[in-house]
């Protein structure tokens, strides 16, 4: 056989010399024509480089050849630059796909994102439009803010969800504070504005609603935002290997595959499987190290998208910021005597607005005490529930998460392998001569390509025969320590949210309060309580209404204070609207609570 193929060559080397014999015999010098056509069309550089005829070159540091060449040395550089350009080009043709398709996706979770968040603001500030009318102008900046922040956390900025929650509350307080629980101070001045900012964090007018909000949104966001840093990362992961620089040999190598055959004028010929696949392995042994990061990367992407998808757990958790909000303002209501009196003591007492004070911030009942404001504010809010937004409008929601999410990960699975398979795919296609009889092994053409086949990674390159692989590519090794540290990290997350939050109900379609109070979602460290330290008021409230619907009685309503009517009010001429009787003292918000239920309790129906 070896026989038959020297035949073989010998045969295409006569015929050659038969053809170059015909040349000179009709009149005709050897040419170059080929070459210049094949470097023109390549735009690989000016075509004064390539001589007319071959010459006898002797300092040509690639393509070295004992016959007369149609390449020079400055031929060779400008091959060097042909193969950098090549090389990203190609890369940049398989990353297509995959960038676009992330991309994409990061532009449709923006926009998912953006629809919730938009929503839940909406929802937000209907609550205090519809329910606490006297703030509602001066909450709709704090508002404003807490939506932006969490935009902004989701996005990776560096923010917490916690600082944007206390951040609200901080901006909050003095709105209750002047307009529900002191409907008669005038404007706040800002050092005393300041003052109750500082007072909030230490006297903790909301109870453990803030941070019961605080531990619902960081486990229904901490996925969101996990994901949009696992998608930036993703894209600089592609984009720095379509950028990442050959090495020296990596070049040299190239030419000698791609453009050393057409110094000798074979400008069609292709190089065999076995010899591109070697050159490229080695060309590419750094990226082929990012597989196993890549494919814990896709994993973790996996898990990301099945997260946040899981249970509508995030639109959930966001269409809830309202109610959390509401239970923190009744709570800081009901306990507005002993927060003024604290206040008082901490900052001053404040001006006091002179002579009748605006309907809306009167309390128009006969006698009000704290239990019976706590159970008017809860009838009202009932009353006024129907004018919430429950649903988001078809025109506000784009695609849905979990559709958004199944999309994403079906194909992100299909490139699990991608860094694994990059070689052989450059290899692929018009590069390298399949069906062809012979092909170029770097030297010579020949029938078939004998040297070994080394495998992918840095290791296995020892054993190319093409070309020498010195080490990690300091830009690529930067890459895979950023995907191991994110993946450790969500692996690290992950646990944590396991252990401290326990697992989810993913069937359960459970109000939010009631995860909070009775499910092992939250401890005490994150500032819940257990189910026998507080009952939900709702729930009390809404057995108290069954009896009264069943004995024919009115229920409790709030009624705007009429002056043409002789039924006698009472107005915020002491400074708290929210108040038992004149000279009974500020009770505690536990015994408060408990005085609430037991008059609800033994009040006879």
């Amino acid at each position: 056989m070896a026989a038959g193929g020297s035949r073989a060559v010998l045969g295409l080397w006569l015929l050659a010399a038969g053809l170059c014999g015909a040349a000179v015999a009709a009149g005709r010098s050897p040419s170059c024509h080929e070459v210049r056509t094949a470097f023109q069309l390549r735009q690989i550089g000016p075509l004064k480089l390539v001589p007319d005829v071959p010459t006898a070159e002797s300092d040509l540091q690639i393509c070295q050849h004992r016959a007369p060449t149609c390449c020079t040395k400055k031929m060779e550089e400008s091959y060097q630059a042909a193969v950098r350009r090549e090389r990203a080009q190609s890369i940049q043709a398989l990353n297509f796909e995959l960038k676009y398709m992330i991309v994409g996706h990061i532009t449709a979770f923006q926009e998912a994102f953006e629809s919730l968040l938009r929503f839940a603001e909406n929802r937000t500030s209907s609550l205090f439009e519809t329910a606490y009318r006297p703030m509602a102008k001066e909450a709709a900046e704090p508002v404003k803010e807490l939506f932006t922040d969490i935009s902004l956390y989701i996005l990776g900025a560096e923010t917490t969800v916690e600082s944007a929650v206390l951040r609200f509350f901080d901006s909050l307080f003095p709105l209750v504070y002047s307009r529900l629980i002191n409907p008669g101070i005038t404007d706040l001045s800002e050092d005393y504005t300041e003052c109750l900012r500082l007072t909030r964090q230490d006297i903790n007018p909301f109870g453990h609603y803030s941070k019961n909000m605080v531990t619902e949104l960081s486990r229904s966001l901490w996925a969101s935002r996990m994901l949009s840093q696992a998608l930036s990362l993703g894209i600089e992961v592609i984009n720095s290997t379509e950028h990442a620089a050959l090495s020296k040999e990596c070049s040299r190598a190239l030419v000698r595959m791609q453009y050393c055959p057409h110094c000798q004028g074979l400008t069609l010929i292709r190089p065999c499987v076995g010899y591109c696949l070697n050159v490229m392995r080695g060309c590419l042994a750094s990226v082929a190290e990012l597989d196993a990061q890549w494919r814990e990367f896709i994993s973790t992407l996996e898990y990301l998208t099945s997260e946040m998808a899981a249970s509508h757990e995030l639109e959930t958790a966001l269409a809830g910021i309202w109610s959390s909000i509401n239970e923190a303002v009744l709570h800081a209501q009901l306990n507005g005597p002993q927060l003024s009196a604290t206040v008082d003591k901490v900052c001053g007492q404040p001006k006091q607005q002179e002579g009748n004070l605006s309907s809306a911030s009167i309390v128009p009942v006969k006698e009000v005490t704290g239990t019976q404001t706590f159970v008017m504010a809860h009838t009202s809010l009932n009353n006024r529930r129907s004018s919430l937004p429950l649903k988001a409008s078809k025109n506000d929601k784009s695609r849905s998460l979990k559709k958004i999410s199944r999309e994403f990960i079906s194909y992100m699975k299909r490139s699990r392998t991608f860094y694994a398979s990059i070689a052989e795919r450059l290899c692929d296609g018009d590069l390298v001569m399949r069906d062809s009889s012979t092909c170029w092994n770097g030297e010579d053409v020949v029938e078939s390509y004998t040297s070994r086949v080394v495998s992918n990674g840095l290791k296995a390159q020892i054993n190319n025969p093409e070309l020498k692989v010195r080490g990690l590519d300091p830009l690529i090794k930067n890459l895979i320590d950023k995907l191991q540290h994110f993946n450790q990290l969500d692996a690290e997350k992950a646990k944590l949210k396991l252990e401290r939050w326990g697992p989810r109900d993913a069937g359960s379609g459970a109000g939010r309060s009631e995860e909070m109070e009775s499910s092992g979602d939250c401890d005490d460290e994150d500032g819940c309580q257990g189910s026998g330290d507080r009952m939900h008021t709702a729930d009390v409230l809404k057995d108290k209404k069954t009896h009264a619907e069943n004995r024919n009685e009115p229920k409790p309503t709030v009624k705007r204070i009429d002056t043409t009517t002789s039924t006698s009010t009472v107005k915020s001429s002491s400074k708290h609207s929210v108040t038992g009787t004149g000279s009974s003292p500020a009770l505690s918000a536990p015994l408060a609570v408990l005085a609430a239920l037991a008059a609800l309790w033994h009040c006879p129906l």
